[in-house]
């Protein structure tokens, strides 16, 4: 596998850095572009990247704003914009998008967004979701509901104290406080995230990962969550974008499966005509990081290779 690495200038004329994955023997039939989770980077989907390229597909994966080599200092690890912080994230991924339509004018690309990057890529699928052949989401949820009125008035209150850039332990616990309940006794904080204990430690030793955020981020991302949520945007979903849903039953971002399902029926219901869900029994929020991982990639593998037999036989 072929990488490398390039900048792109996103919204509010920032950097965003990109890693290209390539294989250097098999032609390539399709291009994934990759969204990653909050409060950790790109370069931890290296070995997911490294089955695709295996596969026949391309790689793109930028750090977003905020985050990994794209925030540059720990100072901005958690910061997106000086304002609608979550609407520039979702603007950057369609400049990436841009930029690999120039570079594969031939090949068909497929959005895979987590955690996070799955809520900008429900976001993103209501302004350009033409551009893809196909989405899939990881570790997401469907609608909140109430809580996103709470969360919006507590952010506001938090930047009038303290300022967009104030690091909120009262936030943090208000969105994340509840995800390791189910786990107890818990050996650290971030047992949430995987059954493999190695996985969850590399998370917890990487500086630019399991990061407090600011208080700018958490009012953004929720004012994008309301978004995502609205009924208008919601109609902008385009009915031919084949989307699959995956998710571990324990993965409590996703209310142990039951939100990953109220997503699938909300997209169903909708009119959208592909849409499909699978749930790991025992599985958590990190299903690419999980023991039973290689499973997990090949059910992706294989639900890319059948959109690319019907996307050649159209």
């Amino acid at each position: 596998m072929k990488c490398k690495e390039f900048y792109f200038e996103g919204k509010e004329d920032l950097n965003i850095h990109v890693y290209k994955y390539t294989s250097e023997n098999i032609k390539p039939k399709a291009v994934i572009q990759i969204a990653h989770g909050m409060s950790e980077t790109a370069i931890r989907y290296k070995e997911f990247a490294q089955k695709l390229t295996e596969n026949g597909y391309i790689v793109y994966i930028n750090d977003h704003r905020g985050h990994g080599i794209t925030a540059k200092t720990m100072d901005n690890v958690g910061y997106l914009a000086e304002k609608e912080g979550f609407t520039c994230l979702v603007e950057d991924m369609s400049i990436l998008t841009n930029i690999i339509k120039e570079e594969n004018p031939d090949l068909p690309i497929y959005l895979f967004g987590h955690s996070m990057g799955s809520f900008a890529s429900q976001r993103y699928i209501m302004e350009y979701g033409n551009n893809l052949a196909g989405l899939i989401l990881s570790g997401s949820n469907g609608r909140h509901g109430k809580i996103l009125k709470v969360a919006e008035l507590v952010s506001k209150s938090e930047i009038k104290k303290h300022g967009r850039r104030h690091r909120s332990n009262k936030l943090d616990s208000l969105i994340f406080g509840g995800n390791n309940k189910g786990f107890k006794p818990s050996k650290t904080d971030f047992d949430w995230l995987s059954r493999d204990e190695k996985e969850v430690q590399k998370y917890i030793d990487d500086p630019f990962c399991g990061v407090l955020f600011t208080c700018g981020f958490f009012y953004d991302f929720i004012k994008g969550l309301q978004e995502v949520e609205d009924k208008y945007n919601l109609k902008k979903v385009p009915l031919d974008l084949p989307i699959y849903i995956m998710s571990g039953d324990r993965d409590p971002v996703g209310k142990n499966g039951k939100g990953v399902l109220r997503l699938k029926n909300t997209y169903a219901n909708l009119g959208v005509k592909n849409v499909s869900c699978k749930l790991y029994e025992g599985g958590r929020h990190e299903m690419l990081n999980e023991i039973n991982k290689d499973e997990v990639i090949k059910d992706i593998i294989y639900w890319l290779d059948e959109r690319e037999k019907e996307w050649v036989n159209a």
